[in-house]
């Protein structure tokens, strides 16, 4: 029996972004399709095999070690943006502005999805969801350059909706207005959650 379960849920692919050098600008550039690879999307600066470590897994590893790259795109739902921005109070919130790879449309409470579940795209290209993206304040000088005042909201509008880190486990070719199939891990919630976060 599989152990990833393939479900009839879709998302439509409504945004592909290219950031050329994330220390420079988080902002992403629209492309019509692009290419993934073992690394992500070909080229791309959030790409590659491995990273450097961060404040996100301080609690496994010292800071600017290298690991494995579990976070190779940036994945944000069109359902989730329109709530940040309805949060930030600005009339909607461009994809670009937050260093999105891809923007999809179509599955409710995206930011949420099992981790491990897979995306899979038309050209059999999969992306593994890897966790929850936790907002950060990277995305706010650009969001403060076109909405003067709102910059400074935007982390605390994102909780729970920043969307998904996610890593590609097999590559090909994905396009504007392509549709991903969810496949989900076919196992039960591991009951003892709640006790090791007490922990």
């Amino acid at each position: 029996m599989p152990a990833l379960k393939a479900t009839d849920l879709h998302c439509e692919i409504t945004w592909i972004g290219w950031v050329a050098d994330r220390e420079a600008a988080l902002a992403s550039e629209r492309l019509e399709r692009a290419e993934l690879g073992w690394g992500g999307i070909v080229g791309e600066s959030h790409g590659g095999m491995t990273r450097a470590s961060c404040s996100r897994v301080l609690d496994q590893h010292p800071r600017g070690i290298e690991i494995r790259n579990a976070r190779q795109m940036s994945i944000v739902s069109e359902e989730e943006l329109a709530l940040i921005a309805a949060e930030m109070g600005v009339d909607s919130l461009s994809p670009a502005l937050v260093g999105a790879s891809l923007a999809v449309r179509g599955l409710a409470d995206f930011t949420h999805l099992p981790p491990s579940s897979r995306l899979q795209a038309e050209s059999g290209a999969v992306l593994v969801v890897d966790m929850e993206n936790r907002p950060c304040v990277l995305p706010a000088p650009g969001i403060e350059a076109l909405h003067p005042g709102k910059g400074k909201l935007f982390k605390p509008a994102a909780v729970h909706r920043r969307g998904v880190a996610a890593w590609v486990e097999r590559p090909g070719m994905i396009a504007l207005g392509e549709m991903l199939r969810l496949h989900v891990p076919d196992q039960p919630a591991w009951p003892h959650l709640e006790a090791a976060r007490a922990g």
